[in-house]
This record gives C-alpha cells, structure tokens and sequence, in this order.
C-alpha cells in the first residue's frame, strides 16, 4: 500500500475541530481547548455541528460527517483534532468519501472510538493518522507535560521520530524475545473488532500491531484475544505491542475469573513474534503519541521500540 504523510504543522497554520463520535458532558471543555490550542499561536476553525446533541451521539450522522468532510475540503484547514471519542464513529464509515481524504491528505488526531476513522483511512487511502491528545479530553484542565511534548513534536517536526520513551523511566517490558520491523497499525482493541470483516480494516500482515482498551472484563479481552488467534493474526503479524489496559477487571468481586495478566499469557507467551507491553498509551494523562502507517523496528530482548522515519513531511 502506497503510505500517504500529511504535511507537518506550523504555528500559525489553522486546526479544525470536530466532534466524529459523542459529545463531552461539559461544553466548556471544548472552549478550554480551544483557547489552548490558540495561545500556542494556532488558528483554529470549530466544526459547524460542533455542539449538536443526540443522545449519546455529537449530533446526527449526516452533521458529525458534514464537519468531516468540510474540514478535509477546506484548503485552509492543515490538520483535525477529534473534540473526544466515545461512541459513533463507525457510524460513519460507510457514508464517508475517502476519494475527498485521498486528495486533502491532512494530519488527523484522535483515538479510542475515533480507531475506525483511523484505519479506515489508512485502509482506503494509506493516509498516516496520529493516536494522540483530544481537544475536549487531553487539552483542558492539568495538560501533561509529557503529552505536549512528543504530541507536538510528532507533528511538527519532519526528522525521524525514533525510540519511545515511557515517562518517569518506566520500563518497557517483554513477554517474549526477539526482533523485528514492520508497518505499526492498531488502537482500541473494542473497536478494531467492532470492524473486523468489512471493508475498512486494514489487512495487518507484516505489521506491528499495536492495542490498547479501556474498561473491558478479562472475558471480554479474552474474547478478543481469541478472535484475533483465530483469524490468524497472530501468525500474520511481525510483532505486537500492548499499551495500557485501564480499568480490564472484573468489577463483581464473587464471580470467578481470569485475571487480565492470565489472559494475556494464555495469548501471547507462546507467539513467535516479539511482544512488548507497558508502552504509556491509551486512556491515560501521560500518554505517548502513536503515528499509525509508519515504520516501527521493535526488540523485546533489549525492549526497545523505534519508529525509524518521520510521520510527516
């Protein structure tokens, strides 16, 4: 597949912002985003249906996809940032105009629900997408240092990203041994299986497959994991690299269950591929920025992760 880098971003460039999935509780949050991102000496340009309500959706299906397609339409416009993710993304999938996407390539930042846009994207038009800070989420109130940083830096700077470096010194660790290189693809573990079987996943052969999830019951991870070896994945794959799995217990205490750290051993000990975990992504404040379609050299015997190129040109 033909891999697609938006141009990098400067200060003064404009950012649009829009609301592809729910909508946060606080609306002030997205004010608070904003400003941020405008004393930084970005303009930014706020989606026409940003605000819009139903249930737990940021509007109707043909507003929140109206703002997609307007900002990747708009010549002004040189990177999106999703408000939040949550729920109805992939509500969208079947309605987008990826030809639109292909002609407009742009930085494009979310993660969580905002995956399927991701990888459909990169399945229909080979665009590199960034799994990094939302406005509404990661912008307002204490803003992570760390976040900052390898955030803007990731998509401003043309030069090879290079190792991931977890915050405080916290170590990357192995679940198994060796080498290897391939195309980092993944996110939201729920949410790439909520796509499996269609059109707009991307086929991960050779790639490094990346996850992360939030709130999912050791069976429920299970399930997923199963789904994944079964599909053959696993055997597929060059590598694997698991990030934080926050909130993956089971809540009632007197049912009986798996811990997480026993399904993934069940997985992926036995792989002959190198398997990393610990790596300080997901749904988490101090959060790395994860480019997807790039290449990544991984060694679980040195536990190192390194993007060799740049994510933008």
């Amino acid at each position: 597949m033909r891999k697609v880098k938006p141009k990098r971003l400067s200060k003064g460039d404009v950012i649009g912002v829009i609301a592809p999935a729910s909508y946060p509780a606080n609306p002030e949050r997205i004010e608070k985003g904003v400003k941020y991102l405008e004393q930084l000496g970005y303009r930014v340009e706020v989606g026409t249906n940003v605000g819009q309500e139903r249930g737990y959706l940021a509007g109707e299906d043909s507003q929140r996809l109206e703002d997609l397609h307007s900002m990747f339409k708009n010549k002004h416009v040189k990177a999106i940032f999703c408000v939040r993710g949550g729920y109805g993304a992939g509500r969208l999938l079947d309605k987008i105009d990826f030809n639109l996407i292909a002609k407009n390539p742009k930085i494009f930042v979310g993660y969580s629900d905002i995956t399927v846009l991701q990888l459909a994207f990169y399945k229909k038009t080979g665009l590199v997408t960034f799994a990094g800070p939302m406005v509404a989420v990661d912008f307002v109130d204490e803003i992570s240092p760390f976040t900052e940083e390898i955030f803007w830096k990731t998509i401003t700077s043309n030069k090879k990203i290079g190792r991931l470096e977890n915050p405080n010194d916290e170590k990357i660790l192995a679940i198994t041994k060796g080498s290897s290189m391939g195309t980092l693809l993944g996110g939201n573990l729920a949410l790439i299986m909520s796509i499996f079987g269609t059109e707009f996943l991307p086929d991960f052969k050779n790639s490094i497959l990346l996850i992360e999830d939030i709130g999912e019951a050791p069976y429920r991870v299970d399930r997923m994991f199963n789904q994944l070896k079964i599909a053959k994945i696993f055997k597929n794959i060059r590598g694997m690299i698991l990030g934080d799995f926050i909130d993956c217990h089971e809540p009632d205490p007197d049912k009986k269950t798996l811990t997480l750290n026993e399904v993934i051993a069940d997985y992926l000990q036995k792989l002959n591929i190198p398997v990393l975990y610990n790596l300080k992504h997901g749904h988490i404040k101090h959060n790395i920025t994860i480019p997807f379609g790039v290449k990544c050299k991984i060694n679980s015997t040195k536990k190192f992760i390194e993007i060799t190129e740049s994510a933008v040109s």
